[in-house]
């Protein structure tokens, strides 16, 4: 039988993800320093994990409301309340997923028909693209630029709009440039919204890294916003959570119930355990989300500077925990250089094109890793550039 045959058209051509796909090299190497997956080095928080090992040992293993169980809702609602300044019901507008990935699948699949458009800006997170075709949608990216600090203009977005537009997608802090958003920019972007009738998931996942007094700015709380808004938020990134798999989005209850729909069919509920530990993340983590941030700021403020000292121009990033070097001066592409980097000198960076084609000319180079190793990266890469022009690359 011709398995090949078998398989759905929409998802034979889907790329395997760039970074995955990227990092199968890495792990048949050894003693290689890695900037290369965003997921943070430090270890979740001891109280969570605490929380976690007590809702084992107290059997709190059973299924809990398809929604999410309620204590966590109630604390996902007073949090947004509160950091972001969105009132949402915890009843009905508040689901709790298998991290924001799942959230983001559900949404699409929720408000997506069959050939739909979903605008997003590019360079962007590697499972965008792929997630709207996955729901018979159409992407549509909208290229950002280093001379704008990768911030999608109204503009850009305006001329992307076509009858079949129906949603766009949003992230600041950006992955993989650790651009952020102005407030005024989001207000012309949001009128635009609601001139088109537009839905719009905003994946907020890096909020809490934002740097040197930069302020978050969700566009649910822009007028005529927060009625066509699916907030998305989880633990993964400021908390250290990753392995708990656990997300959340926030809408208006019809939105929220469709989505559900779907959930409940598929995953049923997130697990019982990640959710204790999400509570406690929620309730007691403030402190342990503080003192990482400020370590990731002053890594950043290293690895910026000694990027732009390489002769490697890089803008200092407001969020996030990448620097998005331009390597054009190399003279290599980006899959050529993060190839080279890695065989030449053991630093594992991610190619920009893994990205998007607007990624292609950069690099991401994540500092969610010990300042001490990535000194050691930086002098390798520095080798590794000055081998480049001693062989006229």
């Amino acid at each position: 039988m011709d398995s090949q045959r078998h398989i759905a058209r929409h998802v034979r051509p889907i790329p395997k993800s760039g970074i995955r796909d990227f990092f199968e090299v890495v792990q048949n190497m050894t003693d290689v320093i890695s900037l290369g997956i965003g997921e943070p080095d430090f270890d979740t928080p001891w109280n969570i994990r605490e929380a976690a090992i007590y809702s084992l040992e107290q059997g709190r293993t059973h299924y809990t409301s398809n929604l999410g169980a309620p204590a966590l809702r109630n604390a996902i609602a007073k949090y947004v309340g509160k950091h972001f300044d969105i009132a949402y019901d915890p009843q009905t507008e508040v689901i709790v997923t298998v991290g924001v990935s799942e959230a983001i699948d559900l949404a699409l699949r929720a408000l997506l028909n069959p050939g739909d458009e979903v605008l997003y800006h590019e360079p962007c997170y590697v499972s965008y693209s792929p997630s709207i075709v996955l729901s018979h949608g159409v992407p549509v990216p909208v290229a950002t630029r280093a001379a704008d600090q990768f911030r999608v203009t109204a503009k850009a977005i305006a001329q992307k709009i076509t009858p079949k537009s129906r949603v766009l997608m949003l992230n600041f802090p950006t992955n993989p440039t650790g651009g952020t958003q102005t407030r005024e920019e989001l207000a012309k972007i949001a009128k635009l919204c609601v001139k088109h009738d537009l839905v719009v998931l905003s994946d907020e996942i890096y909020s809490e890294l934002t740097y040197d007094g930069a302020e978050h700015v969700s566009i649910a709380t822009l007028p005529g916003m927060r009625e066509r808004t699916v907030f998305l938020h989880g633990f993964s990134k400021a908390f250290a959570m990753t392995g708990f798999r656990i997300g959340y989005a926030c809408a208006p209850a019809p939105l929220t119930d469709a989505m559900m729909k779907i959930h409940q069919y598929g995953i049923l509920c997130a697990a019982s355990t990640a959710q204790d530990a999400a509570l406690e993340a929620l309730e007691n983590g403030a402190p342990a989300v503080d003192a990482m941030r400020g370590k990731y700021q002053a890594r950043r403020n290293f690895i910026v500077r000694s990027l732009n000292d390489l002769g490697l121009e890089c803008l200092l990033p407001m969020g996030a925990f990448y620097a998005f070097p331009n390597i054009t001066s190399t003279g290599l592409s980006s899959r050529e250089f993060s190839l080279g980097l890695l065989k030449k000198k053991k630093v594992a960076v991610v190619p920009g094109s893994a990205f998007g084609a607007s990624g292609e000319g950069f690099v991401r180079c994540s500092y969610a890793t010990s300042l001490d190793e990535i000194k050691i990266a930086m002098k390798r890469m520095g080798e590794f550039c000055r081998e480049l022009k001693g062989n006229g690359a």
